[in-house]
């Protein structure tokens, strides 16, 4: 395997926004529930609601989107989804001062920076393919990915220490600030870029919406990674609230213990994110897929007997390690193949699709969990989880298929 060079500025600057952004919203992690419960005493119902019905209907907002950020500069996008960000979240703490806070407020603007990101990140993982070599991708992939379960790591404990010195609106400035940030970053990028022409007009544009999922569902690797992908990140999302609930409230963990027990084995991430190039080198993409996607759903089960005392924090800790570190090297390999197989003109509406259906599947289980728990009780409802997550392999892609990308087709939408 060749040595490790150097990615260039310009992938320098992008990268700078992400991380930028990424402790931001690490430190502000969790933030809009607990300003909800802190500052105005909203109702179990409210928090639920807060956490997945703003990312839904965020997502659900998404979708029209797509076909503008396809057709704009990539770079003009990130830059005016981080302002538009940067000017919600400023709204919170204004807002807190004046005693104007409402909890309708924290609904609109979850859902709002909720598809500001989706934007955000499709318009970015556009311009990564073309900032940097085809060779690159998988080394840029895992290296944003290495800085997210770095940002999760560190974040969430220094954020809980911030709003216990500062208020409920702390970590809340940090992560406005961190927007205002990043878009500084993307500025400092150099070099033109040119405006996507589109040549379909009229009625026919409307169809652009759908193109991302026609790309996903009419490539065959792709759509079973889709399928796979939704269901993991739905299944593994689903445990947290129900986890939450088995650790506070039945097995009386202190919330420091709660937060150690998902920051510490975050930091796993690292570890699966740096092994991303040499193993695909060593064994191939396909066995990534087969292998280390088979892994990521078999360790979930386990929280269903975690215990009370050390030895159950030892036991979440350990299964959310065993997670991440298998997430953490499957992602950027899934990125980059993503990336190679989905044309140029298609990537931001691709990249949108796979987000909004992510968002779907996660806003879905999660209440589905939440009801089961309600009758059931939350150990339940993590047994049936991580029963189900045990069949998600078999949707993952059964035959090897050529590495190359394919050919860049007649477009309608260039």
């Amino acid at each position: 395997m060749r040595g490790r060079r150097p990615l260039g500025r310009q992938f320098g600057w992008l990268w700078t926004a992400y991380a930028v952004s990424a402790y931001g919203s690490g430190l502000g992690f969790g933030a809009l529930p607990l300003i909800a419960v802190l500052a105005l005493d909203a109702s179990p119902a409210e928090v639920s609601a807060l956490s997945a019905v703003g990312p839904a209907v965020g997502a659900l907002i998404a979708v029209p989107l797509a076909p503008w950020v396809e057709f704009r500069r990539k770079r003009s996008v990130m830059i005016s989804m981080d302002l538009a960000r940067f000017t919600a979240m400023a709204t919170i703490p204004v807002a807190y001062a004046f005693g104007l806070l409402g909890f309708v407020q924290l609904l609109v603007i979850s859902a709002f920076v909720a598809a500001a990101k989706i934007a955000f990140n499709a318009a970015g993982g556009a311009y990564l393919k073309a900032l940097v070599r085809p060779d690159d991708l998988l080394a840029a992939n895992a290296r944003i990915e290495s800085t997210n379960w770095s940002s999760i790591a560190v974040g969430p404990p220094l954020g809980g220490a911030a709003i216990g010195l500062f208020g409920p609106v702390a970590t809340v400035v940090a992560d406005a600030l961190s927007y205002l940030l990043s878009a500084l970053a993307i500025t400092a990028i150099r070099g033109r870029e040119e405006v996507p022409q589109s040549t379909v007009k009229g009625p026919a544009r409307a169809g652009a919406v759908l193109d991302g999922w026609r790309h996903i569902l009419g490539h065959p690797v792709l759509r079973a990674l889709y399928f796979n992908h939704m269901l993991v990140a739905g299944l593994i999302m689903a445990t947290e609230p129900l986890l939450a609930v088995l650790l506070l409230r039945q097995l009386g963990f202190p919330p420091w213990q709660y937060g150690l027990a998902f920051a510490a084995p975050c930091l796993g991430g690292l570890i699966g994110s740096r092994l991303a190039r040499r193993v695909v080198a060593r064994y191939g993409r396909h066995r990534v897929f087969r292998t280390i996607g088979t892994l990521r759903a078999i360790w979930l089960i386990g929280l269903a007997f975690v215990g009370p005392g050390v030895g159950g924090l030892v036991t979440v800790m350990a299964i959310e390690l065993l997670i991440i570190i298998n997430m953490s090297l499957y992602t950027p390999v899934l990125a980059t193949y993503r990336l190679e197989h989905t044309p140029q003109h298609l990537i931001a509406r691709t990249l949108s699709a796979w987000s909004v259906g992510q968002q779907a599947a996660i806003a879905v289980l999660t209440a589905l969990g939440g009801l089961l728990a309600g009758v059931t009780g939350p150990r339940t409802a993590l047994t049936v989880a991580g029963l189900l997550i045990l069949t998600t392999p078999l949707l993952l892609p059964r035959q090897d298929r050529p590495s190359q990308p394919a050919p860049e087709p007649a477009r309608s939408h260039p």
